[in-house]
Formats: structure tokens, sequence, C-alpha cells
């Protein structure tokens, strides 16, 4: 199966983001974000994102405490930086975002 079809990107997908702990860390996710929503710290199509100081994936807690609101270029560029400290076989280095 080549590596650019459809089957094999949905196959690896799946091989983490249906696990229970990723759906944990989604469900932790949204409940910051609806959390935020409510408090009015975030609006409806703003293009800010709720984020998580100390991430999930390194074991933050899902507390309110440990949540800020970030625009969506300073989130992403934060996990960009985190991603490239990853090493293993197949990943490839994500691009960070220099500021000017």
């Amino acid at each position: 199966m080549p590596k650019n079809s459809k089957e094999y990107n949905k196959k690896n997908y799946g091989k983490y983001h249906w696990t229970v702990k990723a759906k944990k860390e989604r469900a932790a996710r949204n409940k910051a974000r609806a959390a935020a929503l409510k408090s009015g710290k975030v609006k409806r199509g703003d293009g800010k994102d709720v984020d998580h100081k100390n991430p999930l994936s390194k074991g933050g807690s899902k507390s309110i405490k440990n949540t800020r609101v970030l625009s969506r270029k300073s989130n992403r560029s934060k996990w960009a930086a985190i991603a490239n400290k990853r090493k293993w076989k197949g990943y490839k280095k994500a691009k960070t975002i220099k500021k000017k």
C-alpha cells in the first residue's frame, strides 16, 4: 500500500487518535474550551486557542489553572517547538515560526 494513499493515512491516524488515552486528552481539551467560552475568555470564531500551559501529553493537569488563552499562531508555534524535540522513526520535524 503506497504511503500517500487514503487507507494508509487513515490506518496510521487511527493508531493513536482512536485510543482511549487520545480520547481522554481530546475530551479534556474540549472541556477547557467550553469552560473558557462560558467564562467569556474566548468567543466562537475569534481565532484564539485555549492552551494547556503544561501539555496534557507531557503529564499536565486538566485543571482550569493550567489553561490560558493564546492566539492560534503562538499556540501552534509552541506545539511545533515541542514536536521538534521528539525523535522517533518516521516522524517529520515540524516547521517552527520565527518571530520578527
